[in-house]
């Protein structure tokens, strides 16, 4: 399993006030791209970034107070990047100008652009955001072989849109802070660059190739695990989120040797039994712990559960409570 490792961090909080614009702009120029920076506050600039190495993406999780950046023609001129970023707002609003027009963001919206192009980033308030920095021939091998349009923004346009972005934030999110969650740090490049990949192809008309499966698996799962307390939840609803047949979902989550109500089912009962064996389970009642996660019955929810695990909901409560005594 290969480590996500850290190449570098850098905060403005011990510099001198009048001296932290130069130091940010220094520090990025060699982390991350060039640009120059402008604060309006009377603290000046207070910012902080971390810079990672995920295979052949770089990932940077920058935070800060209201700030602009720009990268103008004469920076992409003297300071080359040729890279597409992909930046998910996390906190704070947003307007990125670029040469065709103004794009307004809010957190949850995703802004996939090239260095190659002038623009100009700009914060309101206090903001925090991490950008996947994609090297252009690897985009344009696993993503998109045509040029970009121009900037493109994500958000909730459509169902579909807004399930693949929400799962590339629950990835990145976890990968930022040193977690890989249910992936693989050696895997997450590869999901990452496919939930790109969707996302463009979603936007331009594209079709997904044979290999989208992995990162659609992703997208399903993330949102199924979102929802687990709907006891509506089923096959045909998270098909129906993410714009495919029932019958193609059932294909993507053959590799996992479930069917996807199989799927909904262990991730209900593995979430009920991390309730009812944590700390506070003596508190806890059984029947509440089934309609969180969605079943509509207590006789079925501990039927299901004692053959999952052995025991009865009441009796790995009881086991749990009194391991901790």
């Amino acid at each position: 399993m290969s480590a996500l490792s850290v190449i570098s961090r850098a905060t403005t909080e011990h510099i001198a006030p009048a001296e932290r614009i130069h130091y940010w702009e220094d520090y990025n120029r060699t982390a991350l791209v060039g640009l120059s920076c402008t604060s309006y506050s009377e603290q000046g600039l207070l910012a902080r970034q971390t810079n990672l190495e995920l295979g052949g993406l770089r990932l940077a999780e920058i935070a800060g107070n209201a700030h602009v950046i720009e990268r103008s023609p004469q920076t992409v001129r003297s300071t080359p990047k040729d890279s597409v970023f992909a930046t998910l707002l996390l906190k704070g609003d947003a307007v990125f100008l670029h040469e065709n027009g103004c794009l307004a963001a809010t957190a949850g919206g995703l802004l996939l652009y090239d260095t190659r192009r002038p623009y100009l980033f700009g914060f309101s308030s206090s903001m925090r955001q991490i950008l996947v920095d994609v090297p252009r021939d690897l985009f344009a091998q696993a993503c998109m072989e045509a040029e970009l349009p121009g900037p493109l923004l994500f958000g909730r346009e459509t169902a579909r849109e807004g399930a693949l972005v929400a799962a590339l934030s629950s990835l990145l999110g976890g990968l930022a802070a040193l977690r890989g969650g249910q992936h693989d740090p050696a895997d997450a490049e590869g999901i990452v660059l496919g939930l790109l990949r969707q996302l463009a192809e979603e936007r331009t008309g594209g079709r997904p190739g044979l290999d989208a499966y992995r990162s659609q698996l992703v997208v399903a799962g993330d949102y199924i695990d979102r929802h687990l307390h709907d006891p509506g939840l089923g096959a045909a609803q998270v098909a129906g989120v993410m714009g495919i047949s029932v019958r193609h979902l059932g294909r993507i989550f053959e590799s996992t040797g479930r069917s996807p109500a199989r799927h909904i089912t262990e991730r209900r009962l593995v979430r009920a039994h991390q309730e009812l064996t944590g700390a506070g389970a003596r508190e806890t009642r059984i029947a509440d712990v089934a309609h969180r996660w969605g079943f509509s019955s207590q006789a079925h929810f501990a039927r299901l559960f004692r053959s999952r695990f052995g025991l009865t909901p009441s009796e790995a409560r009881a086991e749990a409570t009194s391991q901790r005594k």
